[in-house]
């Protein structure tokens, strides 16, 4: 399994997190919130000609938040990101889906790396069983990879 973490592998940009944030669903294990998407047209390109685009959707992209209200130092919020990625960079073969996932840090102290390991495997075991029994969501198919606008209530929230 590949241990490393390339760009084709994290969520960036509003759209796609703002897609999360609406269609997404959630929970939380220990230090860890997680909110995810399974995404559809990565299921459905299974073909091995597929273009590079059709390859990098069949992994699963994430974005790691470190509230600015629980650690106010920027060192601080880095560190638990750092620890995060490195925690799911190492475990990110137990999902079997392609999906966009969002890991936020909740717990008000920062913990050692080997608890947020351990969460993390938690976090990713239960996602994985949750897609495997179908009980996920899944992008609309109008919304994936197209310019997703914000309703009025959304982008309210995003500017306090």
């Amino acid at each position: 399994m590949d241990e490393t973490l390339p760009k084709s592998e994290r969520l960036s940009g509003q759209n796609g997190v703002s897609a999360l944030f609406s269609h997404g669903k959630g929970f939380s294990h220990g230090c860890l919130r997680c909110k995810y998407i399974v995404r559809a047209s990565a299921l459905l390109a299974s073909d091995e000609n597929a273009s590079l685009a059709h390859a990098d959707a069949s992994a699963s992209r994430i974005v790691v938040s470190v509230p600015k209200r629980l650690f106010k130092r920027a060192v601080k919020r880095n560190l638990l990101k750092r620890r995060i990625r490195e925690a799911y960079r190492h475990q990110k073969g137990l999902l079997s889906a392609p999906c966009d996932i969002l890991f936020i840090y909740s717990a008000p102290e920062v913990l050692p790396y080997e608890t947020i390991y351990a969460d993390m495997t938690e976090v990713l075991c239960t996602m994985n069983c949750a897609i495997e029994d179908g009980r996920f969501s899944q992008m609309p198919d109008n919304q994936e990879d197209t310019h997703f606008t914000p309703s009025k209530k959304d982008r309210s929230k995003m500017h306090k």
